[in-house]
């Protein structure tokens, strides 16, 4: 049991959030998933900050950390180690937030696969970011 409380920028409880993921995704949020998964993570940014931006409730910040996560593959894909670990750092703490799976969004995955992307990322070090294995980008598992 983790009793230590985490630290929400946002504002809302993570009972607020769980009781939002019950909702569908939005066009825009469907947009940026299936974005993500083919690899065009600057587009999918763009698609996720829209649903974010239209989005009021404690949801939104979901998008925002998808969005960040992809943020960070894009930095890797350009050998921006330091740009790819800001988001990584920044995505935590949306992330964190909501339950294994919201509005269908497989996000229990979505946080072992980029765990496991940064762990390799920080392995490498900024001087063999060239060398990073793009094949350990997954696509996030969504259901509509």
């Amino acid at each position: 049991m983790n009793d230590i409380p985490i630290s929400n920028p946002a504002g809302f409880t993570p009972e607020q959030a769980a009781s939002e993921c019950q909702g569908q995704l939005p066009p825009d949020a469907v947009a940026g998933l299936r974005l993500f998964n083919q690899g065009l993570y600057y587009e999918a940014h763009e698609a996720l900050e829209t649903a974010w931006r239209a989005e009021h409730g404690p949801v939104r910040e979901m998008y925002r950390a998808i969005l960040q996560v992809g943020a960070g593959y894009y930095k890797i894909q350009k050998g921006n180690y330091n740009g790819a670990i800001k988001f990584f750092i920044s995505c935590r703490k949306w992330l964190d937030l909501y339950p294994g799976t919201c509005q269908g969004v497989n996000l229990g995955k979505l946080r072992r696969d980029f765990e496991h992307v940064e762990a390799e990322l920080m392995r490498l070090g900024p001087e063999q970011i060239a060398q990073f294995d793009q094949a350990l980008f997954q696509p996030v598992e969504f259901k509509l």
